[in-house]
């Protein structure tokens, strides 16, 4: 499996157990029906953990990890607003989680 890429190895972080940091899910609408495209294009912003392209309310779901001199303010005005054709986006604080471990990618 490791072969053929199916498994990764790697380490993870619980962010609520360190000081300063957070994990915010994000649902993205976009103007536009390209939305692989666009999930590789937010795939690689600072913060971002994952991305999913998703059915329902929203097109993509991001998980993002925040810390305290990288929050959400600089996640927004720095990253993605570099992103065109995003029509809206709606944040969900991580207040606790259960087997919510992420990837350090700050």
């Amino acid at each position: 499996m490791l072969r053929e890429g199916i498994l990764d190895i790697a380490g993870t972080i619980d962010a609520e157990a360190i000081p300063g940091h957070q994990t915010v899910i994000v649902g993205i609408k976009l103007d536009t029906m390209h939305l692989v495209k666009k999930g590789e294009e937010f795939s690689k912003l600072r913060g971002v953990v994952s991305v999913s392209v998703v059915t329902g309310r929203y097109d993509l779901i991001l998980t993002v990890l925040l810390r305290d001199d990288f929050g959400l303010l600089e996640f927004y005005t720095r990253e993605v607003s570099r992103v065109a054709e995003v029509q809206s986006a709606e944040t969900f604080v991580v207040y606790k989680g259960f087997n919510a471990r992420v990837p350090y990618v700050l």
